[in-house]
Order: C-alpha cells, then sequence, then structure tokens
C-alpha cells in the first residue's frame, strides 16, 4: 500500500510538475467525465442512454470549444444535458486549470508555484510576473463580456421564446459565442435570425473579443491606444482585422451571384451575412447560411479561415494569427533580399520564425493524414472531408452536414482531431519530453539549393 502511494505520489508530482502534459491530461479527463455523463439517459429528451461514441464526441467537441455535434443539441438533449454542455464549455474556453484555481481563491488558499506555471503555460505568456492579476482579469473580463453579451441577446430571445427560456438562450450563446464554441439551442444555429442584425452583431462581437486573446484585451484596456499597443497585440489585430474584410468580400463575391447562398437576401443582409461567415469560420462555427449548399470555392476559402483561426492566448484555435502573420512578414522579407525579418521597427527573433514553420507543417501533416484516413472510412467527398478535419483541428465546428453520418472509425478520429487541435500538438510534444537539449558543439554549414 505504500509502495503505491509512493508510485502515486511521484506520478502526480510528474504531472504537476510538467505544466503541458497536466494541460494534456487535464483536458483528457474533462473529456472523459464529460463523455461519461452526457452517456446517462437522465440528459436526454427521450430518456434513452447516448451511445459512448457520441457522447465522448459531443463532450470532446464541447471541452475543446469546437461546436461539431454528431446529434442536434437542440433535439437530442434535455435542459440538463445543455447545462452540462455548457459548463465543459466554459471550462474548457478558460481553460482546465481555471476551475481548479478559481475554487482556491474561493477557499482562500494559496496558489503555488506549482499552479502559476502551469496557468501560464495555459495562458501562453512567457513570465510569470503579474499571473495571478492576469488570471483574476481572465475571469472577471470573461463574466462581464458573457453578461453583458447575454443581457443584449436576451432582448431579441425574450419576445420570441418567453422570459425563462428566452434569458437561458441568451446565457448558452453568449457563453457559447465568447468561448468560440458555437454549440446552439436553437436547432439550425443563427439561421433562423440571420436578418436580425441585433443578434449577429452581438455574436459577431462575443467571437472577435473572445479569438483576440486576453493578453491583447488587457492591453487595449490598459494602454486605450493603438500606439501604444505592444509588436504581438498589434500584430494579433492588424491580421485579425485583415482576415475579416478579406473573408467578408471574398465570400460576398463568390456566394452573392446566382445560385449563390446569398444571392437573394439583399445589399445589407449579404454584406452582413458573409461577414458573419468570415468571423466565425475562422474559430467558432456558427453559421447564418446553409454551409452543404455554399460553393466549392468559398468552402476552400473558408478552410483556409478555418486553419488561420484566432490569436494565441484565446478561446480559440488554429495555428493562430501571429503564426500566420509571422510568416507572411518571413516570405516579404525574403522575396525583398533583407537579413532579417521587421515589423513595426523591430525584428523577429529566427526562433520564432522556426517555431511558427513547425507548427504550420505539423497542423498541415496531421491534417493530411486524417483527411486520408477519411477518405478510406467514408463515404463523402473530399472536399466535404477536409472541410470537417479542417475545423476539427482548428476547433471551430463548422460543418457542411456530415458529422452525424461519419462511422464511428470517423467519430473516433474527429474526436482526436478536435483534441490535438485544442491543446496544440507542439504542447502534447512537450508534455512527453520532447524538448530540444543545449548543444555545445556547432557543426559546419550545410550547402543546400532550395527553389
Amino acid at each position: 500500500m505504500q509502495k503505491n502511494k509512493t508510485h502515486m505520489e511521484k506520478l502526480s508530482y510528474k504531472i504537476s510538475s510538467n505544466p503541458p502534459l497536466y494541460l494534456t491530461i487535464g483536458f483528457m479527463v474533462l473529456i472523459l467525465i464529460g463523455g461519461f455523463i452526457l452517456s446517462l439517459p437522465i440528459f436526454t429528451k427521450s430518456g434513452k442512454p447516448t451511445p459512448l461514441v457520441d457522447s465522448i464526441f459531443v463532450a470532446a467537441s464541447a471541452s475543446c470549444v469546437t461546436g461539431l455535434t454528431t446529434v442536434n443539441t437542440f433535439e437530442h438533449w434535455n435542459t440538463y444535458g445543455h447545462i452540462v454542455i455548457i459548463l465543459l464549455i466554459q471550462i474548457g474556453g478558460l481553460g482546465v486549470m481555471t476551475l481548479a484555481t478559481l475554487f482556491s481563491l474561493i477557499l482562500r488558499k494559496k496558489i503555488g508555484l506549482k499552479s502559476r506555471k502551469i496557468l501560464k503555460e495555459q495562458l501562453n505568456i512567457d513570465t510569470l510576473k503579474g499571473i495571478m492579476k492576469l488570471f483574476k482579469y481572465v475571469l472577471t473580463f470573461t463574466f462581464i463580456v458573457e453578461g453583458i453579451g447575454a443581457m443584449i441577446l436576451a432582448t431579441r430571445f425574450i419576445p420570441i421564446y418567453g422570459r425563462l427560456r428566452g434569458i437561458w438562450y441568451a446565457i448558452f450563446h453568449s457563453i457559447s459565442a465568447f468561448c468560440n464554441a458555437g454549440f446552439d439551442l436553437t436547432g439550425d444555429s443563427m439561421y433562423p435570425f440571420r436578418n436580425d442584425l441585433v443578434i449577429n452583431f452581438t455574436i459577431m462581437a462575443l467571437i472577435v473579443i473572445g479569438g483576440l486573446g486576453f493578453m491583447v484585451t488587457a492591453e487595449i484596456l490598459k494602454k486605450k491606444s493603438l500606439k501604444k499597443l505592444s509588436v504581438h497585440a498589434k500584430l494579433v489585430l492588424i491580421v485579425s482585422l485583415s482576415l475579416i474584410v478579406v473573408g467578408s468580400l471574398v465570400f460576398f463575391f463568390i456566394e452573392n451571384q446566382p445560385g449563390g447562398v446569398v444571392y437573394n437576401e439583399g445589399f445589407l443582409n449579404s454584406l452582413v451575412q458573409s461577414t458573419f461567415q468570415s468571423i466565425s469560420a475562422r474559430t467558432a462555427g456558427f453559421y447564418s447560411v446553409k454551409h452543404d449548399k455554399i460553393k466549392d470555392a468559398s468552402a476552400l476559402f473558408l478552410i483556409i479561415l478555418m486553419a488561420i483561426g484566432g490569436s494565441p492566448g484565446s478561446t480559440a484555435g488554429g495555428i493562430k494569427t501571429t503564426t500566420f502573420g509571422v510568416l507572411i512578414l518571413s516570405t516579404i522579407s525574403i522575396i525583398k533580399n533583407e537579413d532579417e525579418v521587421v515589423v513595426f521597427n523591430k525584428h523577429i527573433d529566427p526562433k520564432t520564425i522556426r517555431k511558427a514553420l513547425a507548427i504550420i507543417m505539423v497542423y498541415i501533416g496531421l491534417i493530411f493524414i486524417v483527411i486520408f484516413l477519411l477518405s478510406i472510412t467514408e463515404n463523402f467527398s473530399v472536399i466535404d472531408i477536409s472541410y470537417e478535419v479542417t475545423s476539427a483541428f482548428a476547433t471551430v465546428g463548422a460543418s457542411r452536414g456530415i458529422t452525424g453520418h461519419l462511422t464511428s472509425i470517423g467519430k473516433i478520429l474527429l474526436t482526436l482531431s478536435m483534441y490535438l487541435g485544442r491543446i496544440g500538438p507542439i504542447t502534447m510534444a512537450y508534455s512527453f519530453g520532447l524538448k530540444s537539449k543545449t548543444k555545445y558543439i556547432r557543426y559546419p554549414e550545410a550547402n543546400i539549393s532550395i527553389g
């Protein structure tokens, strides 16, 4: 018994002293617990148990703030099921360490160094300085923004669904949007409200704010001047705004043609719906047009937006806006034959560029592998499978309607994709000790012809 206890203590120490491993296992435990809970019959409207492969899929989607689901959220789950899902979304959006730290703060317990290191990893920052102040800001900011979003949405939902149901719908969709999850209780996402400007702009605002990253929003509120922002914050804002504008215009011009999904919606509604898709496709998964009806050109373009995703330290997934921005800047620098990559009069460390390249290569590799496997196991077009897989890896949640028709193997592969996409392949590599070792030998330079 003593030996087992010692072994468990060693295992616990190993996990707690390795922040990436803690987060990797933490999300896995959250998904499994959520999956087993949702499999119980008391959480379904029919009173029948949910197959474990489906309940774990939904739990993974909620915990990884993705939004893909093999069953219709409104039709399949009852109110208790919806509460479990929104709790998984909130915990997953803020991070698995958030709940433990929150309880410690409520009980007025001291937050130790190990917990601070895990929070640092979770919030994706480089220093422990001011970590608890930032953590408290994250919680406060999250609940305030979600609260404001819920109040605005309630003004539209209460007249439609009644007071209690309207308030519940407002809270659910506000949390789902801010956490970039994309789960809905309408049964058809935002399609029934595609021409409601209040609902559309509120959901879009929540998605954007949640996807910018807590460090960036903290800077904006503190410095209140774009000129005083850090290079990171400026790059996040510029890339995010550029993607929203370009994505909106491209989708509008493709789908505002005869046969397009926004062709008969009128100019203003077509533009709003196009902007909604541009914002949501990068990270959230809500839709105000039928994705299975969009043209293949639009689907391919949205796949690119999904892969890029949101920003570091946010509730969003994808390779991240800064990773994309760094590689664009690096490419421009090479074309100009410059010695170093410069942005806002500051140069970017070559290690950052190599990390950005590694992240993109790993994402492309993993996405291709899963697309290849699903092309063998599933009977759908490659464009539909590519859309689904990219959506899962980037924790977006957009689908062309094939999720519920996947085989068990397909569902398992997408569950793993969502999990990997949420914690990040690089983080998983770090969690199992795959870190670089210091080299004290410098090798001769290799001559390799490129291009």
